[in-house]
């Protein structure tokens, strides 16, 4: 029996939905319909964030509660009216990106079964200068919903105090979001530089409420996500549905709101008539626009004073001015005995960079591309006796979180003295970029453990391996991925 097709006129356009009753969130009983017209109550406002701006697509075919699965490059069978652009990764390749410009195109994505939108902080008419800096507050474990609300508050007056308007929006999860727009004068990595200064100067502001450490085993408190202004970076945008049972929702506020904001008020339910009653909080982003130029003076005092550049996420070259690239707790050497990053602008060294124009412009695009090279910080490092300053185990790595989780609660039998000790903080729970989908991995930070009772590393329970179906694992510099291994 053929499935059902819906078809939707929306601003002249046809667009077909596919299969439309099929439950998204079962819990809350919403369909994939029921998500269309969603995004058409809150079109508007929806767009006010993804409209004009390149969009990696994060698909959940099997609604919420299935896997999903990244697809950077636009599908060859879009309509004709849906825009694209090609954009250029840390890796060196290059994708054709969709570009949203109308309501029409939101009930397209979400056909795709796209429940978030993830779009980049740049337009299309220019790739290279984001118009957006965005500040992302990432609670660790046990971190009360009021204390990000805190932070919140200490970073509008940061940003204040720079000459910047922030747009805050629950996150639709865990956390807060506050957007900022900004002149399109600065590249990536000064963007980047800003929002470090910013992240800094808020921890500098409350010490005990905040924190801009990336090592996730250093962390306290909220952390401002100074990296999700790398180039690749993408959030979800204002007015996203999340991937939650209650089928949460990204919600901008207006600051009067903040310190008092309920992140579960806001759901695919409940936002269409919040929408339509009180109108879009952060109408007026647009035409709020900054200079970064404050902010980068005080990242150079920061540099002056011996705060240089802090880690780049692991995807990206080492950089040069980039600390060790090393958790603390593996850290064996002094700072000095590390090699330093050469890498430029979240890429790599120029002339591994122009080896990879070379390649490609000779049609072999692996040829010469080395993911390694002189300075890289990749190479191996010398054995010894590890001398860790924070003790830190991993417990399994999982295809799903739930897996990944009941390995650590396994973990917790096997060692209860241990397990009793954790504070909320010690349990480091990361979702790992595989090919097009994450993958999960629990570590435990022993530091709260009597010396006694911690617990040696042992094999992983369970021991995922993200790449165990192709024929190598997919590196930076390598422009051709890894085929997908032949049956037997």
């Amino acid at each position: 029996m053929p499935t059902r097709k819906e078809i939707l006129e929306i601003g002249g356009r046809e667009v077909a939905v596919s299969n439309p009753d099929k439950i998204y969130f079962p819990k809350a009983g919403h369909t994939k319909m029921d998500l269309v017209n969603y995004y058409l109550a809150v079109a508007d406002g929806a767009l006010r964030g993804v409209a004009g701006r390149p969009m990696a697509l994060k698909r959940f075919v099997d609604g919420a509660e299935g896997e999903a699965f990244f697809q950077k490059r636009a599908p060859e069978n879009r309509p004709d009216w849906i825009d694209t652009a090609e954009l250029t990764f840390p890796s060196g390749r290059t994708a054709d990106e969709v570009v949203l410009r109308e309501a029409a195109g939101l009930a397209w994505v979400a056909n795709l079964g796209c429940i978030d939108l993830n779009p980049h902080p740049v337009r299309a008419e220019d790739l290279d200068h984001p118009d957006e800096l965005r500040v992302d507050l990432d609670p660790v474990p046990g971190i009360e919903w009021s204390q990000i609300r805190e932070v919140a508050v200490v970073c509008r007056e940061a940003l204040e105090a720079v000459g910047l308007v922030g747009w805050p929006k629950t996150s639709g999860s865990r956390g807060i979001h506050i957007n900022v727009r900004i002149e399109p004068r600065w590249t990536y990595p000064d963007v980047r530089r800003a929002a470090l200064a910013l992240a800094r100067d808020v921890e500098r502001r409350a010490p005990t409420l905040a924190t801009s450490k990336w090592w996730k085993e250093e962390r306290h408190g909220v952390f401002l996500d100074y990296n999700q202004n790398a180039k690749d970076r993408t959030v979800a945008s204002v007015y996203s549905v999340r991937p939650l049972p209650d089928a949460r929702v990204s919600m901008p506020l207006r600051w009067e709101e903040v310190p008092d904001v309920v992140a579960e008020d806001f759901t695919l339910a409940t936002v269409p008539g919040l929408y339509a009653s009180r109108g879009d909080a952060g109408a007026g982003i647009d035409d709020a626009v900054g200079s970064l130029e404050a902010l980068l003076e005080l990242s150079a005092r920061d540099e002056a004073e011996g705060l240089g550049d802090a880690p780049w996420p692991p995807n990206y070259a080492k950089q040069a001015g980039e600390p060790p690239r090393v958790q603390p707790s593996r850290k064996r050497r002094p700072e000095s005995e590390y090699e330093p990053g050469r890498g430029e602008a979240g890429g790599p060294p120029p002339e591994v960079a122009a080896e990879r124009a070379a390649a490609v412009a000779a049609g072999d695009p692996n040829a010469g591309l080395p993911t390694e090279w002189e300075g890289s910080g990749s190479r191996p490092t010398p054995t010894g006796r590890r001398k860790s300053a924070i003790p830190v185990i991993e417990i399994s790595r999982a295809a799903k979180k739930t897996e990944a989780l009941e390995g650590f609660e396994r973990w917790k039998v096997r060692h209860p003295a241990a397990a009793a000790a954790l504070e909320p903080a010690d349990v480091l729970v990361d979702g790992m970029r595989g090919r097009s989908s994450l993958w999960y991995r629990v570590r435990v930070n022993l530091i709260h453990v009597p010396e006694a009772d911690r617990p040696a590393q042992e094999a992983l329970d369970p021991d995922y391996d993200p790449w165990a179906g192709y024929e190598w694992p997919d590196r930076a510099g390598q422009l051709e991925r890894a085929p997908r291994k032949k049956p037997c």
